[in-house]
């Protein structure tokens, strides 16, 4: 009986190619795992192609709820974004990918799992970091990098060798974005983006938005409930997180919103531009810190955004299954237990503007904030407080006096 390998499959033209050349550089039998974690319509037609790409047998697991629960989420507690901009969205996916890639190869009793991922990209790392955690007697094959017996270099090449082992599928010459999709994001690499002095060709270009200035004149309002962290309503509709994803990449890419163009520093030393649409994502991420606002003290916060960051990164450069990721994750766990409430927004030609948070457990007192003098402030109270606070700053300014009488003599 032959080995097996198992295939991260697409579908798409990388990954035809690679079912062939594994059974002829490895004699391995080839078992194609496409992973869903919301392409959607990328998925359609697989199982023929795999079929007559030579695969032995395909599995098509939908991953989405599992994706959203798991991973998603976490990252929407944490406020995790990376430089400030990049939402992770296929950062997030890979892990979520690499775990159920490890669950059929050991159904399947494989002795190496496959993927496509280039050897310039992030993915690679984000793949192979996840199965050496969770699968470390697993061998990892990557084409892409095996330069001595992977000798294709061009669609051309791939199309041809394809053709050669009588695999003769629609593939054509490429001439579109490369492209990530999942129910988080798109992502748009390649063409004039290439260059960082050219604009981004929009027109060309948007797959779940429109451009700010071509959404609608009238703005709308949407509502978000939030308990203990996790999204839980849009407008008073209960339902899952997925679907809470889907609904607001609807409204919010009809307003244009979550649309960025960022040059990002890559794990493999270089940058890259790109532009990604985050529509839904977004929303989510303005309306959970919009509710923090109320809810959290703090040092709290000032602790939180420094964990988050570290959590992009972590996430970023492929750590999930790491005991530093579990701990940041616990400690936002903790800073959620209150993060419950409701948060009111209107969505307006790529912006999102407040229109009006509530939350039980909020820490925002009116009498407190307000220009009166209210029960638990006493004005004269601050007056000790600035000659404590501002000690070290008075002592330092007496000595530096000091000093420069004494230069003086």
């Amino acid at each position: 009986m032959k080995e097996k390998v198992v295939l991260a499959y697409s579908g798409g033209l990388d990954t035809t190619a690679i079912i062939p050349w594994l059974k002829e550089t490895f004699d391995y039998d080839v078992i194609c795992c496409c992973i869903d974690v919301g392409q959607g319509s990328e998925l359609d037609g697989l199982e023929e192609r795999a079929k007559l790409s030579g695969a032995a047998k395909l599995y098509i697991e939908d991953v989405v709820d599992d994706f959203c629960d798991n991973y998603i989420v976490p990252c929407l507690k944490a406020d995790a974004i990376y430089e400030d901009k990049y939402l992770l969205g296929t950062s997030m996916a890979r892990p979520a990918i690499a775990k159920r890639l490890v669950e059929i190869a050991r159904k399947e009793g494989a002795v190496a799992i496959c993927h496509g991922a280039t050897g310039k990209g992030n993915d690679q790392i984000r793949f192979e970091l996840s199965i050496k955690a969770l699968a470390p007697d697993i061998k990892v094959i990557a084409p892409w990098r095996m330069t001595d017996v992977w000798t294709m270099q061009s669609r051309e090449d791939e199309i041809e060798y394809c053709r050669n082992h009588g695999i003769d599928l629609p593939f054509s010459q490429d001439s579109s974005y490369s492209r990530d999709r999942n129910l988080w994001h798109i992502s748009h690499e390649g063409l004039e983006l290439e260059d960082p002095a050219n604009e981004p060709n929009y027109e060309h270009l948007l797959v779940l938005s429109v451009p700010p200035q071509k959404a609608p004149d009238e703005s709308e309002y949407v509502t978000i409930t939030f308990e203990k962290g996790i999204p839980t309503s849009v407008n008073g509709e209960k339902m899952k997180v997925a679907d809470i994803i889907r609904k607001l990449n609807i409204l919010g890419g009809r307003h244009g919103i979550g649309i960025i163009d960022i040059v990002e520093n890559r794990v493999v030393g270089m940058k890259s531009r790109g532009v990604y649409e985050t529509p839904g994502g977004t929303i989510l991420m303005e309306a959970h810190k919009q509710l923090e606002e109320l809810v959290l003290d703090r040092a709290t916060m000032e602790t939180k955004k420094d964990l988050g960051n570290k959590f992009a990164q972590v996430v970023y450069e492929g750590k999930w299954f790491t005991p530093l990721s579990e701990a940041i994750q616990a400690f936002m766990d903790v800073t959620q237990e209150y993060v419950t409430g409701e948060v009111h927004f209107r969505l307006y030609k790529g912006n999102i503007i407040k229109a009006g948070t509530t939350s039980p457990y909020s820490l925002y007192s009116e009498s407190l904030a307000s220009f009166t003098t209210g029960d638990l402030y006493d004005h004269h109270d601050a007056d000790g407080f600035i000659t404590l606070f501002g000690l070290p700053l008075k002592v330092r300014a007496m000595k530096m006096q000091e000093l420069e009488k004494n230069n003086q003599k």
